[in-house]
């Protein structure tokens, strides 16, 4: 939440945090439409401030003050969340890109999260495949089908730690697959006399 950069209620942040729970329980939220006082109880809270009877003759200044303040602070935090939401969706938008792979494609898949390779993490391949993509679950995640190696993994990922695989030229970069061993080594080296 982008509270702390809202001049003003920044040095009495403990005393107001109450009107800030209850800003933040009570504003509707997008994922689910609803508020999440609603969501976990069933019920939006109420407070003393919101049974107060204006249309009487004579109200009680302390009481006047309290829901005053109350409800200037409650709004001034629902703006200060709906602010927040708002960034948090342009830097969103900003950065994201939809996944450009389809069901059937060939895909790559990042080994950030396996566990089972030897040998340092900096020599670690940062990406495993070709899979094949199964199947989209959602928008955000994809079935592929792993070879025998990987069998033992689950095979759903986030789209996150997927990228599409492209088959380079190996006209074009025929050394590149390749594979020296040590016995080319030496020979060389004893040919060239070192």
């Amino acid at each position: 939440m982008e509270y702390k950069y809202h001049e003003g209620y920044t040095h009495d942040f403990v005393t107001l945090l109450p009107a800030v729970q209850l800003a933040y329980i009570t504003s509707q939220h997008l994922t689910t439409e609803k508020s999440p006082s609603l969501v976990e109880k069933g019920w939006k809270p109420l407070f003393p401030v919101d049974h107060l009877k204006t249309n009487l003759v004579t109200i009680h200044p302390k009481a006047k003050y309290c829901h005053d303040m109350w409800k200037r602070e409650c709004d001034q935090f629902s703006k200060c969340i709906a602010e927040a939401k708002e960034y948090n969706k342009q830097r969103y938008d900003k950065i994201h890109m939809e996944p450009d792979f389809k069901e059937g494609d060939q895909v790559l898949v990042s080994t950030l999260n396996f566990n089972n390779f030897k040998g340092p993490n900096k020599m670690r391949a940062s990406f495993v495949g070709p899979f094949t993509l199964i199947k989209f679950i959602r928008k955000n995640a994809v079935q592929v089908r792993l070879t025998e190696e990987f069998s033992r993994r689950h095979p759903l990922f986030p789209v996150s730690l997927v990228k599409p695989y492209f088959q380079t030229g190996e006209d074009k970069f025929a050394s590149r697959n390749k594979t020296y061993t040590t016995q080319d080594i030496v020979e060389v080296e004893y040919s060239l006399g070192l």
